[in-house]
């Protein structure tokens, strides 16, 4: 453990891009090799839109990057946070207790309020016009989602009080299971429903991809299963029955034009099932 709290307390930068583009490239190896569906697409005109908003997302989060190093080194500074209130434990249950609730914040509660709040639902829709979900659709977000999952992430810091190691290390695991969880890859029905009583697992995800409420308002979760199934969340739905997109953006000059989806968040309200 020691090691591991070494490693990402001086993660170089390299190190975090080779995650990220590490990440994408296995993915997309195995959804060719084990597709889930035989989407009729252009694949890389698909990913092309998709790592625009992958790159815009990467420039936000470099830019803002001080603001989450001045907010951990603050609480670790002035003991503040969750995690500096708990009485002495194992560094092992620490750094769980520490993912769960950063998970909980930074992910999930950041996922359930842009789906509740109208505004910020017209930045989060660019992220459900995807038709075709694959690994790329991970980073699928407009640049003013990728502020506010900023925000949200940095507020998890503060009140969880995470040193910046557990941050770095936080933020790799929700890249890859980001793409574990949107890559088009086909696993045993078994092993899937397995894995989503500890993780978020591919079925379990793209249910949340399904153009209709209620489903896309279920499954928020990104890289633990557990907080879906205490607040009640949780749904299923059978693959087969799977439409991707969202009902209001079903065209394609609508969700698969760069320019529109940069603009969607500043069109006329549409009667859409969030906006």
């Amino acid at each position: 453990m020691d090691e591991i709290i070494a490693y990402f307390s001086t993660i170089p930068s390299s190190h975090r891009s080779l995650i990220l583009v590490g990440g994408i490239t296995f993915f997309w190896l195995i959804e060719n090799t084990f597709p889930l569906f035989q989407m009729k697409y252009k694949k890389w005109g698909h990913a092309g839109i998709n790592f625009f908003f992958t790159l815009t997302t990467i420039i936000v989060n470099f830019i803002l990057a001080f603001i989450l190093i001045k907010t951990a080194g603050w609480t670790t500074k002035n003991q503040f946070g969750i995690l500096n209130w708990l009485p002495e434990i194992p560094v092992w249950l620490y750094t769980i207790i520490g993912l769960l609730l950063l998970d909980l914040i930074g992910a999930y509660l950041a996922h359930l309020v842009e789906h509740k709040v109208k505004f910020l639902w017209r930045f989060h829709i660019i992220h459900h016009t995807d038709t075709w979900i694959d690994t790329t659709s991970a980073n699928r977000h407009h640049p003013g989602e990728s502020v506010i999952r900023f925000a949200f992430t940095t507020l998890g810091v503060l009140v969880i009080g995470s040193p910046m190691w557990m941050v770095f290390l936080y933020q790799s695991l929700s890249v890859v299971a980001s793409q574990f969880n949107h890559a088009n890859i086909s696993l045993p029905d078994k092993l899937d429903v397995f894995l989503s009583y500890f993780i978020v697992s591919p079925n379990m995800h793209k249910v949340h991809h399904h153009y209709v409420l209620p489903y896309t308002d279920s499954n928020y979760g990104n890289i633990f299963s557990v907080w879906d199934r205490l607040f009640g969340t949780f749904t299923t739905l059978p693959k087969e029955e799977l439409i991707y997109g969202v009902d209001t953006h079903m065209l394609p000059e609508e969700n698969n034009k760069l320019k529109n989806l940069l603009n969607i968040p500043f069109q006329k309200s549409r009667s859409a099932k969030n906006s």
